[in-house]
């Protein structure tokens, strides 16, 4: 077991330490956010997580590279989870306008303290209990955004939730 942990946490300082650009191709992220909540379906299900899609149909594309962007949208879910541990309800949005795609991820759990909301993007911070996360998650997230010119953002009411926004350049077209 410990074992395990010990590789996780190798795997993850790799990912969070490469620094190789990934191909980057035009991306629909209504697909890609799809994509990871059939991922977490079962534990989801077993969480007692009930999930809101509200997906702008005609969706610009962005650049990116959809494996990471997914690990992103993972994380963001897990955590959401992870911060509802009697059920709750998460919302995915996304948006366009102005040139951007936005995604918002928002959770009806615990909300983050004032005092964490300030440090949740550093490397290695977490409030999880030994053994349930390295505190990469978000630090390596943080990284794949910018990686993707792309903003984030995070309002939290502790008891109420948390919402992450996420704001990507839409993917610009080649001029002939």
């Amino acid at each position: 077991k410990q074992t395990f942990r010990a590789s996780e946490i190798v795997n993850n300082l790799l990912k969070f330490s490469r620094t190789g650009a990934a191909e980057f191709i035009e991306v629909d992220l209504n697909s890609v956010l799809e994509e990871t909540l059939l991922l977490v379906t079962h534990p989801f299900r077993t969480a007692r997580v009930g999930v809101i899609r509200t997906f702008q149909s005609d969706l610009p594309r962005v650049l990116g590279s959809t494996n990471r962007l997914q690990q992103v949208f993972l994380n963001l879910f897990m955590n959401a989870r992870d911060a509802m541990p009697e059920g709750g309800m998460l919302e995915v949005r996304t948006t366009s306008s102005n040139g951007t795609v936005e995604v918002e991820v928002t959770d009806t759990g615990a909300g983050i303290s004032r005092d964490n909301l300030n440090r949740i993007f550093d490397p290695f911070f977490t409030t999880k209990a030994s053994g349930r996360g390295t505190g990469l998650g978000l630090s390596v997230s943080y990284g794949i955004i910018k990686e993707h010119a792309g903003r984030i953002d995070v309002r939290s009411t502790p008891g109420k939730g948390t919402s992450f926004r996420l704001e990507f350049p839409v993917a610009r077209k080649a001029v002939n």
